[in-house]
């Protein structure tokens, strides 16, 4: 016997689901039907190249026993099975990171059923409506086999016991208040309700009565279309995502020409929890003639798409193909270009109703932009549908076909500006002269925004320029005083040497029509934003850009610090402010200020100055 605690943070985990209180308790069997489904899909797959490994184990079916005397309800299924390390690591522990981050969400969701979706913990769901669990699992190719056995709260125990046949029954002794899940009717709704789609036969054991098949049992892709209600196809995407949530959008196609090929794919209307983890795998099922193959065919979908669930079927493969060769495939990748060129074609359709699609943007915009730096293919067409803010409209996201519709007479570029956050963005000082002259800029705050702009470097035929490095003539009619020449070349030469260490050179601006000054960069480098997120990734910043400090010439500020210059005087009230106008360019830029304590001081004590001058 091998008697074992939980880890702690399963332990907390169960907690939260025992304890909580459902409206939903019906959610166990369906993830336990699913589970089954699963097991069955897995043995199915490796009896393809050991045709052996499932001998004498009959016909695929999942069995639903309930037993109102002894108030148990058990689950079986003839799939894979387990062994003891399986049991202790699917049932003992959650092997992949992300326990903390359920028990953190859970403790603010008011709906832990749509969490146990996300964070692939079906299992544990059946505590909630049982006392005590019991797994007897005997894995294929072994002959041992084992029973594990918990309550949900002091740990379990596993022993070694006998199975006939390969496979696993599930059996959970119901809670007082938990009887109804013994009730035929009852259990007969729960499957064709929410598991009709299971593509084995589930069944129902009556005792002497015998058994009953309560589902349809077929696969749902397979269906024409009209035979298909919301409900099912719904359902459905519950199945093979393990979400809750009513997707998006659906996609129900059926691909002819040189390879034939089904599609089923599904866009959530919530992002997962993982969606921007480095390990993430992208979410279809691949199956050939309706036989499971694999969910881990990482070619099958881009990256950028991997929010995308569901299911594709091609009976152009060879049933017996590796996971390693199907990555290799040369079908595989037309039926990725095919299917990815399917959900693109379906975003712009969906893309004329903007409140609707900005529910999808909104929540799988950044991950989807990804696409415009990979997909070399359809790099104009995954722009064409992403969607930005600009200085044009401080709500509404505008696409790059509605930028150049406003586009000014003469103007020939896409201006755009990067940084941390919009707010921030819009009072950025290098704004300035462009909002003056009405021109559009695009306001990009998403870390991927900094390089798909490296490679999309022509939007249909308008060159996409960061302002700081815009070739235009942005000087404005003013009429008003400027600081005398001589006196500002002496000014831009002393601050040039001030900061030395911290700018390469100090020039006079048009650029600018409210600020003193502002930080850029030289034309060809990384802009300071992306020179930033490098840094506090911790990466090389060995080529690191070249500061360039712009004074306005126009501004008072600098207008009486070139005044002041050359009077030993004022020497120390000229390097003050000089030195608060460089932190006040560099807040502007979203970088730390060089001496904090001196800024805040200073920074006081002139505002302390202008207020007792003004009273």
């Amino acid at each position: 016997m091998s008697k074992q605690k939980f880890k702690t943070e399963v332990s907390k985990l169960l907690d939260i689901v025992i304890n909580s209180l459902y409206s939903e308790k019906y959610i166990f069997l369906r993830e336990l039907i699913s589970n089954a489904s699963d097991a069955c899909d897995k043995l199915r797959y490796y009896a393809l190249t050991n045709p052996g490994i499932a001998k004498n184990n009959g016909e695929f079916k999942i069995v639903i026993k309930p037993d109102s005397t002894a108030n148990t309800l058990t689950i079986s299924d003839n799939g894979i099975g387990m062994n003891k390390d399986d049991l202790v690591n699917h049932l003992g522990t959650i092997a992949k990171s992300g326990t903390a981050d359920f028990i953190n969400n859970a403790k603010d969701n008011g709906s832990i059923v749509d969490l146990i979706g996300k964070f692939g913990v079906g299992f544990y769901s059946a505590f909630m409506v049982a006392d005590k669990v019991e797994v007897t699992t005997r894995r294929a190719d072994e002959e041992q086999a084992y029973l594990w056995t918990s309550n949900g709260v002091s740990g379990f125990e596993i022993t070694e016991t006998e199975r006939e046949k390969i496979g696993t029954d599930i059996k959970l002794y119901l809670k007082d208040d938990a009887k109804d899940f013994t009730d035929t009717v009852y259990l007969r709704h729960i499957v064709r309700t929410y598991s009709d789609h299971i593509n084995y036969p589930i069944v129902l054991d009556l005792g002497e009565v015998g058994e009953e098949n309560i589902n349809e049992g077929s696969a749902l892709w397979t269906k024409n279309k009209a035979d298909i209600t919301d409900d099912q196809y719904n359902e459905f995407y519950h199945h093979i995502s393990r979400n809750f949530d009513t997707p998006w959008m659906r996609l129900h196609f059926k691909a002819e020409g040189s390879i034939e090929y089904t599609g089923l794919l599904y866009i959530p209307s919530e992002a997962p929890y993982d969606l921007f983890q480095p390990d993430r795998q992208q979410s279809l099922k691949l199956y050939v003639n309706r036989v499971f193959i694999s969910d881990k065919v990482d070619d099958l979908m881009p990256a950028y798409l991997r929010f995308v669930k569901g299911i594709i079927d091609s009976a152009d493969l060879p049933l017996n193909i590796s996971r390693e060769m199907l990555q290799q495939n040369a079908l595989i990748a037309k039926i990725k270009n095919g299917t990815v060129g399917r959900v693109l074609k379906e975003l712009k359709k969906r893309s004329e109703d903007y409140d609707d699609y900005m529910k999808f943007w909104k929540t799988f915009g950044v991950a989807f932009k990804e696409g415009i730096y990979e997909d070399r293919m359809n790099r104009e067409e995954v722009a064409l549908l992403s969607r930005f803010y600009s200085t044009n409209d401080a709500e509404h996201l505008t696409s790059l076909d509605e930028y150049i519709s406003r586009v000014q007479e003469g103007q020939t570029n896409i201006y755009y500006i990067t940084g941390d956050d919009i707010p921030t963005l819009r009072n950025n000082p290098q704004l300035e002269a462009f909002k003056a002259k009405n021109l559009e800029v695009l306001l990009l705050v998403d870390p991927i925004d900094e390089f798909w702009v490296q490679v999309l470097t022509n939007y249909k035929g308008y060159p996409l320029k960061h302002i700081s490095q815009a070739d235009i003539d942005l000087k404005l009619e003013r009429d008003a005083p400027k600081a005398d020449e001589a006196k500002l070349k002496k000014l831009t030469d002393f601050l040039a040497e001030l900061f030395k260490n911290e700018v390469s050179k100090v020039v006079p601006t048009e650029k600018l029509t409210n600020s003193p000054v502002s930080l850029t960069v030289e034309n060809g480098q990384m802009s300071i934003h992306l020179e930033r997120l490098m840094r506090n990734h911790q990466q090389s910043t060995t080529f690191a850009s070249s500061r360039i400090l712009e004074v306005n010439p126009y501004h008072p500020l600098i207008i009486k610090l070139a005044d002041n210059i050359t009077d030993e005087s004022q020497k120390e009230t000229v390097e003050e402010v000089s030195r608060l106008l460089l932190d006040q360019a560099k807040i502007a830029e979203g970088e730390a200020v060089t001496d904090s304590s001196f800024f805040n001081e200073k920074l006081s004590d002139y505002i302390l100055r202008g207020w007792q001058k003004s009273a």
